[in-house]
């Protein structure tokens, strides 16, 4: 059992310890101790596997207060990572979406104080629908959305009840992604994407009033797969983009839809003349929707993340290339292959100028937007690297005064069970040596035929695999086995660093200096303004941490 007397965890009854043995409740940093602080999960005798199992994703959603005006941003909220999590302020967790990260913005109000008998853990009698009336909510906090099996599972961030609040059950597939717009203009701000290649579009805040298990309010599109029936893969909305967002299918294409639009709306498309080059068609009338096909590969997409300010499109494949589009433009600007295999999540940074890429080379890969290539390699994982995430609250403790950022936080989990956090500053990057020829100096290279260090790459071409001596190297920071099942995705928030297991367990890691005012002051509260400035400044050492 948790106690949360004093806000923390009790170690010694902790359900992770006792559901974990061997692993650790802390792992170490240069700024002090990242603590295991509570976990989520689902209730296990809710779940149905008749359609077989999913790799969980997670995405953050924070709900503003229903009388605040809206102000779009230029990002989408939703961080749901590649076969994992995505941020919710930044693809947010994730996401963003993705991928970039909400932090912990206030408490969840009357929805954090729901009493034992609203809670979604008593649902296992078929009498106990009167149980899940959500008389408290006040339509406002920030909330764990995860897939699990045949089912949508919703946990309040701000409570450490290892319950959901919410599940939402679905008959005929199992949901396998999803995201959040928090600046949505009318009600639906989340989408799901399911195994059969149906999307919906729903109110999370009324999914979150409403007593049953089913959606309620929803838009469908793709019904009965009748545009696309390959399963869906990643779903992200478009940042400022009024109501659109963006399906990606594991036959290679993506769809861009309206939500303002009838989910069934009629739409054909011309066929495809050539699998193997990327193509755009768009739809030949006005009132249909999808609006446009994307043919982006002849494998399945894997993940797709849009940069925070919309104008570029990331997407990955089991192709193992990275392709990276100017998404006004519908053109291709750049990519290249992993070192070998398929490439399973990407993640920008906020400020556009990196991406990470991870999947079955056991690399983390970061490339550079100014070079359009792969400019450093991460080593430390066993196994193949499952969810990427920048951590945009981190802040540099070398910043040279002109807001631009010189060393950037990364965090990558993988199926070896790890969490790593490493720190990518450029400038220390030590590039590989290449002989010329005699007498001659040595030469930077990627290794690449068409490309050489002190080069950036053509526009629009993608990029061979480099061969693996000509790629700087960079050394994880930390290493840290995390969960006894393999990962598939890490959020970062102003408070903590959120893992997830495949299985759809979740982990919340305060950072240090929330734990340790948590630790010396009991009425702190767990949840501060993601306005505040950055939590951690203190000097980053170069030695690494392995737990």
């Amino acid at each position: 059992m948790i106690h949360t007397a004093n806000g923390m965890i009790s170690t010694s009854s902790s359900s992770a310890n006792a559901q974990s043995p061997g692993l650790k409740s802390y792992f170490k940093t240069p700024e002090g101790r990242y603590k295991l602080h509570y976990e989520k999960t689902h209730p296990s005798g809710l779940l149905h596997y008749a359609h077989g199992k999913t790799v969980t994703q997670v995405t953050l959603a924070h709900l503003k207060d229903k009388a605040a005006p809206s102000t779009p941003t230029a990002a989408s909220s939703s961080f749901s990572a590649s076969s994992g999590v995505r941020s919710a302020a930044a693809r947010w967790l994730g996401s963003g979406n993705g991928s970039r990260a909400l932090g912990f913005v206030g408490g969840n109000g009357g929805s954090k104080s729901v009493s034992s008998t609203s809670r979604i853990g008593s649902l296992g009698s078929s009498s106990s629908s009167n149980s899940m009336t959500n008389t408290n909510f006040d339509g406002k906090g920030t909330y764990l959305i995860f897939n699990v099996g045949d089912a949508i599972f919703i946990s309040d961030l701000n409570s450490q009840d290892k319950d959901p609040i919410k599940s939402i059950h679905f008959s005929n597939s199992n949901p396998v992604c999803h995201a959040f717009d928090q600046d949505a203009k009318d009600g639906h701000d989340l989408l799901i994407g399911l195994n059969s290649g149906d999307v919906y579009s729903v109110s999370l805040r009324q999914q979150l009033q409403d007593v049953g298990k089913k959606l309620v309010g929803a838009q469908h599109y793709n019904k009965d797969g009748s545009v696309n029936n390959s399963r869906c893969t990643s779903i992200a909305w478009v940042p400022g983009g009024d109501g659109a967002f963006v399906v990606a299918h594991a036959d290679g294409n993506m769809y861009v839809y309206e939500k303002n639009k009838d989910g069934a709306g009629d739409s054909s498309f011309s066929v495809i003349k050539d699998q193997t080059q990327f193509s755009v068609a768009h739809a030949r009338y006005s009132k249909s929707n999808p609006i446009a096909r994307w043919h982006v590969c002849q494998g399945s997409i894997n993940s797709i993340a849009f940069s925070f300010d919309g104008a570029y499109l990331a997407t990955i494949g089991r192709d193992g290339y990275l392709r990276v589009f100017d998404y006004s433009k519908e053109q291709l600007v750049c990519g290249g292959k992993s070192y070998y295999g398929a490439l399973l999540c990407c993640a920008w940074s906020m400020d556009g100028k990196y991406i990470l890429t991870g999947g079955e080379d056991d690399l983390v890969q970061v490339w550079s937007m100014e070079d359009r290539k792969v400019v450093a390699w991460g080593e430390g994982h066993n196994s193949w690297v499952s969810g990427v995430a920048f951590d945009s609250y981190w802040s540099s403790p070398n910043s040279d005064g002109t807001g631009e950022t010189v060393m950037y936080r990364f965090g990558s989990v993988g199926q070896d069970t790890q969490l790593l956090l490493w720190d990518l500053e450029m400038d220390e990057i030590v590039v590989p040596l290449r002989r010329g020829p005699p007498g001659g100096s040595p030469t930077y290279s990627t290794g690449s035929q068409s490309c050489h260090w002190d080069n950036a790459c053509p526009l629009s071409t993608l990029q061979p695999a480099p061969s693996i001596r000509d790629v700087p190297k960079i050394s994880p920071l930390v290493a840290h086995r995390v969960h006894t099942e393999p990962l598939s995705g890490l959020i970062f928030t102003q408070e903590s660093v959120l893992t997830v297991c495949r299985e759809g367990h979740i982990k919340i890691w305060m950072r240090p200096s929330v734990a340790e005012s948590q630790s010396s002051n009991s009425e702190t509260v767990l949840s501060t303004s993601f306005k505040d400035k950055p939590l951690l400044s203190s000097k980053i050492g170069s030695s690494s941490y392995n737990q």
